[in-house]
């Protein structure tokens, strides 16, 4: 009994104090509470996906929705989660020099690959693909795809926080479980079963390159039956990875190419974010208000619309990167891979 006592006593007291607290006050609370809710809630987050591959993800929700909404799409779910000594090299091999030639190496960001997407979208070029598998890793885990500042920060924050707690072994893992082959196709397995008939551990280097090639435009692509486009897109993958060797995800900091390492850590995304709100815009002048140029620009005469390109054959190629890519140092005692 006094131990009840004791609690209505402290309750009251509560109650006592919140009336007391102005309305500034009682907002300032509300927030600190909330933030510390969605902190808190974050850390869960990660650290269950740490163990656990995720139930369900944002983008598979997004998509079941679209289908249902689309008469003319089938609602299509296939997901089959696997180990990552279940998934052949190949294929890790792939998505490496396909999607983050320096994924060894950096730590979330490549901050100069950023820095060239985000002056090619000033400039009103194509969207120029800036992010690293562990930010794909990050976004595809916890966050909806829709484009706004405020997902790309949450984005940065998942992506530290994983880098920080799985590493680069299972942010692979998990990668190739959830990332999307096709339209309601989720993962490496289901999609080497839906294309290719068989399990991922037996992917061909062809079949990995073809699988890796398609994942900037899942939807529109078809490694089942490749277009001429995909094909070659496809061979230079393989080239690459002729060039590359053995991804080793277990490699130490200390074993990699010290130049490259150092390249990465000239910079993190704190400073890609104060080069942003600062220098980002210098670099622009055409699209600073009030500039010479922008003022003296003769209007462009209007030509004649161009024939559409074929859906999954965009008219530019493959980007390439800007620096020399670095040689992965293969794992030791390698047996060399059969052809």
């Amino acid at each position: 009994m006094a131990k009840k006592t004791k609690k209505k006593k402290r309750s009251r007291k509560g109650l006592k104090r919140w009336k007391q607290l102005k309305f500034g006050g009682k907002v300032w609370r509300v927030a600190w509470v909330g933030f510390l809710c969605v902190w808190g809630f974050t850390i869960l987050q990660v650290l269950f996906c740490a163990v656990f591959y995720p139930p369900l993800t944002p983008l598979m929700i997004h998509r079941f929705f679209e289908q249902v909404k689309d008469e003319n799409r089938e609602v299509n779910f296939e997901r089959d989660y696997v180990r990552l000594d279940e998934i052949s090299a190949n294929l890790v091999n792939a998505v490496v020099v396909s999607e983050d030639g320096l994924y060894m190496y950096h730590h979330g960001f490549d901050i100069k690959q950023m820095k060239m997407a985000y002056i090619e979208g000033k400039k009103g070029r194509r969207e120029r693909g800036g992010s690293t598998i562990s930010q794909q890793c990050a976004k595809n885990c916890f966050l909806p795809h829709h484009h706004s500042m405020l997902r790309k920060a949450a984005e940065a924050y998942y992506t530290i926080m994983i880098e920080a707690v799985w590493g680069k072994k299972r942010i692979m893992e998990c990668y190739l479980n959830i990332i999307e082959f096709g339209d309601g196709i989720y993962g490496c397995e289901a999609a080497s079963q839906h294309y290719f008939g068989h399990s991922a551990s037996h992917l061909t280097k062809r079949e990995a390159a073809l699988l890796a090639v398609c994942l900037p435009t899942p939807l529109k692509s078809n490694p089942g039956r490749p277009s001429g486009y995909l094909s070659r897109q496809a061979s230079v993958v393989q080239g690459r990875m002729a060039m590359y060797g053995r991804i080793n995800l277990d490699a130490k900091r200390e074993d990699l190419n010290p130049m490259y390492v150092a390249m990465m850590e000239e910079e993190n995304i704190w400073d890609f974010a104060v080069w942003m709100l600062t220098d980002g815009e210098s670099l622009h002048p055409k699209h600073a208000k009030g500039s010479k140029a922008a003022t003296t620009a003769k209007p462009r005469r209007k030509s004649e619309p161009k024939a559409a390109a074929p859906v999954d054959e965009p008219e530019e190629v493959m980007d390439e990167p800007f620096y020399e890519e670095p040689e992965i140092v293969p794992a030791e005692n390698d047996a060399p891979e059969e052809p």
